[in-house]
C-alpha cells in the first residue's frame, strides 16, 4: 500500500493554499483552507495550531490539517499515566487536547480541525456528532459499518475502535480532530489502554478489506468533513 505521506508530500505544494468552498449558510464562513502536510513530527504540529488559534481573526479561514505522524503516544488532559502499560521506546507527549491515550504512526490518517465554532452557529458536542458521521459516511462508502458508542467518542466496527476523536476549544475555536486507522501497524496500542479503556480492540480499513491507500482515504475523508462541517 502507498504510504499516506508519500502521496501528501507529491501534493503538498499545490495543495497548501488551495480553498476548499463549503456551505450555504451566509452566517457561516463559506471556505476551508485544506492544507497536505505530509509526516511531520507531533509537537511542532501541536504548536503550530495552538498558535493559529491564537492568533486568528474573527475572519480567518477555517482550516483542515491532513496529515500522519512518526510513531507517538499522546496523553490528553484527563489521561492517566496508568493507561500506558509498557514503555516500549516510543515518546509519550501530555498534551491538551480531551481525552485519554492514544497512538498515532505511519498509515493512520489524521485531520486536525481548526474551526471557529461561533461563526458556525454549533457547539462541540454537534462538531464530535459531525466529526464522527463524516467517518461513518466514509466508511459506508468503503464498505464497512461504523457505529458510535454511548459515552465514548470515536468510530467503532463491531466493537473495535477505528477512529478516535479529541479537540481542545479555545476562545470559540477549535483544533486537534480526529485519526483513522487505515495501514498502520497496530502492535502499538498493545502497550496502551486505547482512550482509557481496558482491552479494548482496535482495527484498521486494511483489515476490513479496503484496498485504497492512506492518501486515497485522507482525500475522501476530506470531501466528507467540508459536506458535514457545512450546515447549521
Amino acid at each position: 500500500m502507498k504510504p499516506l505521506s508519500e502521496g501528501l508530500s507529491r501534493q503538498k505544494t499545490a495543495a497548501k493554499s488551495q480553498l476548499i468552498p463549503f456551505g450555504i449558510q451566509p452566517a457561516v464562513l463559506t471556505t476551508a483552507v485544506l492544507r497536505h502536510l505530509g509526516q511531520v513530527d507531533y509537537e511542532p504540529t501541536w504548536r503550530a495550531m495552538q498558535a493559529f488559534t491564537a492568533r486568528r481573526a474573527p475572519d480567518t479561514p477555517d482550516e483542515i490539517w491532513l496529515l500522519e505522524h512518526p510513531p507517538v503516544f499522546t496523553l490528553g488532559q484527563a489521561g492517566k499515566r496508568e493507561h500506558l502499560l509498557a514503555d516500549i521506546g516510543i515518546p509519550v507527549i501530555p498534551i491538551d487536547r480531551g481525552g485519554q491515550i492514544t497512538y498515532h504512526g505511519p498509515g493512520q490518517v489524521v485531520a486536525y480541525l481548526l474551526i471557529d465554532l461561533k461563526r458556525r452557529g454549533y457547539g462541540v458536542r454537534e462538531l464530535v456528532r459531525r466529526m464522527e458521521q463524516a467517518i461513518i459516511d466514509l466508511l459506508a462508502e468503503l464498505g464497512i459499518a461504523g457505529e458510535r458508542r454511548e459515552g465514548a467518542p470515536g468510530v467503532y466496527v463491531a466493537g473495535a475502535k477505528i477512529a478516535a476523536l479529541g479537540l481542545r476549544v479555545k476562545g470559540g475555536c477549535t483544533y486537534h480532530g480526529l485519526s483513522l486507522n487505515v495501514d498502520l501497524d497496530l502492535a502499538p496500542f498493545q502497550a496502551i489502554n486505547p482512550c482509557g479503556y481496558p482491552g479494548l480492540a482496535v482495527t484498521r480499513t486494511r483489515d476490513l478489506g479496503v484496498s485504497e491507500s492512506g492518501w486515497e482515504i485522507a482525500e475522501q475523508l476530506a470531501g466528507y468533513l467540508l459536506q458535514a462541517l457545512a450546515h447549521r
